[in-house]
Protein backbone atom coordinates (compact mmCIF):
# COMPACT_ATOMS: atom_id res chain seq x y z
CA UNK A 1 0.00 0.00 0.00
CA UNK A 2 3.01 2.44 0.72
CA UNK A 3 3.55 2.38 -3.63
CA UNK A 4 0.29 3.30 -3.88
CA UNK A 5 0.84 6.29 -1.68
CA UNK A 6 4.31 6.89 -3.16
CA UNK A 7 2.80 7.17 -6.56
CA UNK A 8 -0.59 9.50 -5.73
CA UNK A 9 2.47 12.13 -4.19
CA UNK A 10 4.50 11.35 -7.51
CA UNK A 11 1.47 13.44 -9.37
CA UNK A 12 1.59 16.25 -7.01
CA UNK A 13 5.10 16.87 -7.61
CA UNK A 14 4.87 16.61 -11.42
CA UNK A 15 1.99 19.13 -11.07
CA UNK A 16 4.23 21.45 -8.98
CA UNK A 17 7.24 20.87 -11.35
CA UNK A 18 4.10 21.81 -14.78
CA UNK A 19 3.19 24.59 -12.78
CA UNK A 20 6.48 25.78 -12.41
CA UNK A 21 6.97 26.11 -16.12
CA UNK A 22 3.72 27.35 -16.90
CA UNK A 23 5.07 30.52 -14.76
CA UNK A 24 8.42 30.41 -16.52
CA UNK A 25 7.19 30.43 -19.73
CA UNK A 26 4.05 32.33 -19.96
CA UNK A 27 5.71 35.44 -20.98
CA UNK A 28 8.38 33.76 -23.52
CA UNK A 29 6.63 30.89 -25.42
CA UNK A 30 2.48 30.91 -24.53
CA UNK A 31 1.82 27.81 -26.73
CA UNK A 32 4.04 25.85 -24.71
CA UNK A 33 3.03 27.24 -21.19
CA UNK A 34 -0.56 25.89 -21.95
CA UNK A 35 0.40 22.92 -22.83
CA UNK A 36 2.09 22.82 -18.95
CA UNK A 37 -1.50 23.88 -17.98
CA UNK A 38 -2.67 20.83 -19.28
CA UNK A 39 -0.01 18.66 -17.71
CA UNK A 40 -0.59 20.26 -14.45
CA UNK A 41 -4.57 19.85 -14.49
CA UNK A 42 -4.27 16.49 -15.89
CA UNK A 43 -1.72 15.64 -12.87
CA UNK A 44 -3.92 17.40 -10.17
CA UNK A 45 -7.12 14.79 -11.73
CA UNK A 46 -4.68 11.46 -11.55
CA UNK A 47 -3.82 12.52 -7.89
CA UNK A 48 -7.73 12.81 -6.93
CA UNK A 49 -8.33 9.74 -9.00
CA UNK A 50 -5.99 7.39 -7.78
CA UNK A 51 -6.56 8.67 -4.15
CA UNK A 52 -9.76 7.90 -4.34
CA UNK A 53 -9.85 4.33 -5.46
CA UNK A 54 -7.00 3.85 -2.81
CA UNK A 55 -9.06 4.38 -0.62
CA UNK A 56 -11.64 2.54 -1.89
CA UNK A 57 -9.80 -0.50 -2.45
CA UNK A 58 -8.31 -0.28 1.15
CA UNK A 59 -12.20 0.25 2.71
CA UNK A 60 -12.93 -2.83 1.11
CA UNK A 61 -10.00 -4.70 2.35
CA UNK A 62 -10.62 -4.49 6.17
Amino acid sequence: MKLYKISEFLYVVIAAISFFEVITLWDIQRDKAYLFIGFTVLSIFMFLFRRKYRKKFNSRKS
